[in-house]
């Protein structure tokens, strides 16, 4: 019987460097795959660490010829442009705040009992939570009882040039990480100009445009108050930015959609679980319950600083990922 054919998506970073090094030494047959996604990628950037970029491209390919594999590049530049880019500017335009990412997880790279990987600070689990079953029983997930720390040794002791590369944190096709240029070169439409009121409804100033702000943000208000001032909530039908202190950006809980459930069938009745609101943010009790049309509603333990519309919430027992959905709105 011959090796076992094992494809690995190669994004020019260490980790998926030291994976496809890793299943060769295990003896699987391995072949390199580099998706090209978009054409705004930031290839133009010093030091870029875009996931996409054709600096990443290079990087992969030299990984491969160390490791001696085949490597190629596939074109999902339409695919991606349709479920990704399209609707994050559609979301933007509605006043979410979407995550990329995880559409490009959903759609483009992946579609599984999940577990989280043993580094909770570079753990993917919450991005991947589209995840299912199908899918996951054509995967191997080699790094995931390694901390980061621990693969960055294991590439140097291996030799591969990407070792110490820096992780990849920007959205891979937004020039210079400027997501509100990006919003007026390929959507303008969606800025209207608009007050800034507080949650009395009074009017403390004017914006250019909802899209350009965010649940929980301070800076760049530019209002004058003889308190500090956040956005607590974000008004595209009368486009409005509503303010408040920093208190009013906790919410007690929230109404998610778009439900995927991994860990169990469907939700029929309250569960308790830990609930992450955003990637990087560390996890919090929480019941969640069923309601009509598949949504659920999350109630914390512990309110919960800017629950944003737009990301997802992420739901966990123990290390597994019992499912997760998008965040519609927050419940105060």
């Amino acid at each position: 019987m011959g090796k076992k054919r094992v494809v690995v998506g190669m994004s020019g970073g260490v980790d998926s460097s030291l994976t496809a090094a890793l299943l060769k030494e295990q003896g699987y047959d391995v072949i390199g795959i580099t998706m090209r996604l978009a054409d705004e990628s930031r290839d133009f950037e010093e030091n870029d660490r875009g996931c996409c970029s054709l600096s990443a491209v290079a990087d992969a390919r030299r990984v491969c010829e160390i490791i001696g594999i085949p490597h190629y590049v596939m074109d999902f530049k339409e695919l991606f442009r349709e479920k990704v880019i399209d609707d994050f500017l559609a979301n933007y335009a509605k006043g979410w705040t979407p995550n990329p990412c995880i559409a490009c997880n959903r759609y483009v790279k992946f579609e599984g009992l999940l577990k989280k990987g043993l580094d909770e600070k570079k753990d993917q689990a919450y991005a991947l939570y589209h995840l299912n079953q199908h899918s996951l029983a054509h995967f191997l997930m080699p790094l995931g009882v390694y901390t980061k720390v621990e693969t960055r040794a294991m590439a140097e002791r291996l030799g591969l040039p990407v070792a110490r590369k820096p992780d990849s944190q920007e959205i891979c096709f937004v020039p210079r990480d400027d997501y509100k240029a990006y919003l007026k070169e390929k959507n303008p439409a969606c800025l209207q100009p608009g007050d800034i009121v507080d949650l009395s409804g009074h009017v403390l100033g004017h914006h250019a445009g909802v899209p350009l702000y965010t649940v929980g943000q301070r800076k760049g208000l530019g209002i004058a108050a003889a308190h500090p001032l956040y956005v607590v909530r974000l008004d595209t039908a009368h486009r409005q930015v509503v303010v408040g202190s920093a208190g009013d950006v906790f919410a007690s809980g929230l109404i998610a959609g778009d439900m995927n459930w991994i860990a169990i069938d469907n939700l029929q009745e309250p569960l308790h679980v830990m609930a992450k609101i955003r990637y990087g943010k560390k996890e919090g009790a929480a019941c969640v319950s069923p309601l009509a049309e598949g949504r659920v509603r999350v109630d914390f333990a512990e309110p919960q600083r800017a629950v944003t519309p737009g990301q997802s919430v992420v739901f966990y027992d123990g290390d597994t990922v019992v499912g997760g959905g998008i965040i519609e709105q927050p419940l105060h």
